[in-house]
């Protein structure tokens, strides 16, 4: 690859790779599911806690000789249990440093003396030490402290409900089109540290819980901000939290809360304390990450697995590729395995490639978003990525329904098939770009399990290409499509959708990518009758950005429905509130403005993506907003806004 000045867009692992070159310095920031948007004029620092330049003298030539000589034998050749580069580059130095001396790395390292510990850490993170520290959190005192258990956990599953709906009822919202206008800002949180907030909050005896991109997972007091407790993880949480409900007048109530994190470990930790109850590897496989919250039924947990080996394969004399993505039901309360079912079958040699090399393959299919559980037919429903490798296979790009209870696949339905993608096709060396070659259209929605307005139930599904499906859950047929946005690598429909009243409510993002299509870009939020597809109204997004650096019109982000209104947080940093009855736009909220943070620092706004909705509850509506990566604005606050003062 070669860069000049400015700020070049590369799609690499259908991860988001903005490489930006200041002063003199070379910095990436990455997602699963994405590809970057094309470059703008203006010079940003989308994530530029990762400027090497920074580093102090010597660490880069002494680190990179370090790893060479002691790391890259394991973790550069896809050793199983051995974290790629890709994925440990997401952690801070001081993480990388505890698993070096403390943690599952120490026997292996008797060679390195504590500096060169030191040393590679930095190197590996590409920061120095002492760059994630952050102003104290305020903590909690008296009753704030002190979780209600006359108030269990009131959305259960990352949308909300089984179904994955999204949909909030007014009882719970607590907003309406009414007194919408009257929020105001009531707290905010900066997340030390942090370029983008993709975690979900939970909410469970008066706290809101939240993972965050420095490794910490937190719960704060839902009225006031105040911390309650905090848990700190191996690595990045992107994924949602859920907590499992309990009984409210039961006074011995532990109920668990779940979550998973960027290099692929699944926790439990006590709701009430953050004290950790057990914490496993989702897979063996060098590159698994979790992306797709867990889903909590009936005592197990449900864990879709993913993995970052498409940015893998772009290096040179990778063995590609070997990932297999899975869904992994484990006992709630001890994490040991239930069942496991691949979507893929075993890599073997002889995949095609666009050289003469053989590849592995097939690989791939990961699982980047919820899954659905459908209590009545005893069946689980998760979403499909694309293969690695060749050849295509039948579950990729797919909707596939599950046996509950075994894993057993009832049947499946592929929207795309033979999409086989992975990063080396953006590569000069493209040694590793399966034949197929893209386009790389993942499904990176949750399936919504919703009702026609006539009671019949429906699976809803919405695709980066810009298509959404509806079908049948009895038998997996297709009963209508709708091409509704243009589609693109970076979406299309690309995180979360929301129904009511049956009504499908879908996002839709079609940033710039780089690519030709042959539709015209139809940012906006779109309203389809489940039974038949059609559109009930479209409501096209304006472009407000003026020339903005990284702002886009259009919706990547999950969203919420409530009786009366759609919540939707955009790609140009603004929430929205829309009207269900007609799209109208009822309250407008622009982030991207400095806040003043509970804990002592100054917090910036951004884009908004990833699995994380605006979520209203009792009256307040919480706010994720900031993703410096796959081109978009950086930002770090979590925000509370409630009714005003009177």
């Amino acid at each position: 690859m070669k860069f000049g000045g400015g700020q070049h867009s590369l799609r690499m692992a259908g991860l988001a790779f903005t490489a930006l070159t200041l002063g003199g310095a070379l910095m990436f920031a990455g997602s699963g599911l994405e590809a970057a948007a094309p470059a703008k004029d203006q010079t940003v620092a989308a994530d530029s806690y990762r400027d090497v330049s920074s580093l102090p003298a010597g660490t880069e030539a002494k680190g990179s000789a370090i790893w060479s000589g002691t790391c890259a034998a394991c973790h550069d050749t896809g050793m199983a249990r051995a974290p790629a580069r890709i994925i440990l580059q997401q952690m801070t130095p001081e993480a990388i440093y505890k698993v070096l001396t403390s943690g599952v790395m120490a026997p292996m390292t008797p060679s390195l003396d504590d500096r060169e510990k030191r040393v590679v850490s930095e190197y590996i993170a590409g920061r120095p030490f002492g760059s994630t520290k952050a102003a104290a959190m305020l903590k909690c005192e008296g009753k704030a402290a002190i979780f209600d258990r006359s108030a269990p956990t009131s959305y259960p599953y990352w949308g909300v409900d089984k179904g994955n709906t999204h949909f909030i009822p007014d009882d719970k919202a607590g907003i309406s089109p009414e007194n919408v206008g009257d929020l105001e800002l009531k707290w905010a949180i900066a997340i030390p540290n942090a370029t983008r907030v993709r975690s979900q909050p939970a909410f469970a005896g008066g706290a809101v819980i939240i993972g965050g991109q420095d490794n910490t997972v937190r719960a704060f007091d839902e009225k006031t901000g105040c911390l309650r407790w905090s848990f700190e993880s191996d690595a990045e949480v992107r994924t949602g939290i859920v907590v499992q409900s309990w009984n409210k007048d039961d006074a011995k109530a532990n109920p668990l809360a779940f979550f998973g994190d960027v290099t692929g470990n699944a926790y439990a930790i006590e709701a009430f304390t953050g004290k950790q109850v057990w914490k496993i590897s989702a897979d063996d496989h060098a590159s698994t990450t979790l992306t797709g919250t867990p889903a909590f039924y009936q005592g197990v947990v449900y864990i879709p697995v993913s993995s970052l080996e498409e940015g893998a394969a772009s290096t040179a004399g990778y063995p590609c590729c070997t990932f297999r993505g899975s869904i992994l039901a484990v006992d709630a309360a001890t994490g040991n395995t239930r069942w496991r079912t691949y979507l893929v079958p075993e890599p073997q040699e002889g995949a095609p490639g666009v050289t003469e090399k053989a590849l592995l393959g097939p690989s791939g299919v990961p699982v980047w978003s919820a899954p659905t559980i459908d209590a009545k037919r005893g069946r689980i429903y998760v979403a499909t990525g694309d293969n690695y490798t060749g050849p295509g296979t039948d579950l990729s790009d797919a909707l596939v329904a599950l046996d509950i209870d075994t894993g057993a696949i009832a049947w499946h339905y592929q929207a795309l098939g033979d999409d086989v993608w992975n990063g080396a096709c953006e590569e000069s060396d493209r040694t590793n770009c399966p034949v197929e070659d893209g386009p790389d259209f993942d499904f990176g929605t949750p399936p919504v399990l919703a009702e026609t307005k006539d009671g019949k139930e429906m699976i809803l599904l919405g695709q980066k290409s810009g298509i959404a499906y509806g079908v049948d859950p009895d038998s997996g047929k297709l009963e209508w499509k709708n091409q509704v946005g243009r589609g693109g690598v970076v979406g299309g429909i690309h995180f979360g959708m929301a129904a009511a009243g049956g009504v499908i409510f879908v996002p839709v993002s079609d940033v710039p990518d780089g690519n030709d299509y042959d539709l015209q870009p139809r940012p906006g939020l779109y309203a389809l009758d489940i039974a038949t597809g059609q559109y009930v109204w479209k409501a096209p997004a304006a472009d407000v950005c003026n020339g903005k650096a990284l702002c886009y019109p259009g919706y990547s982000a999950a969203i919420t429905a409530t009786p009366g209104l759609v919540f939707a947080g955009a790609n140009d940093g603004h929430v929205r509130a829309y009207a269900t009855a007609d799209g109208t736009v009822l309250w407008d909220l622009d982030t991207t403005v400095d806040y003043q943070a509970l804990n002592g620092v100054t917090g910036h706004g951004g884009s908004m993506s990833g699995g994380s909705a605006p979520m209203p509850h009792d009256g307040m509506l919480f706010i994720t907003s900031g993703y410096g990566f796959a081109g978009k604005m950086p930002g770090n606050v979590f925000l509370a806004y409630g009714p005003k003062e009177k």
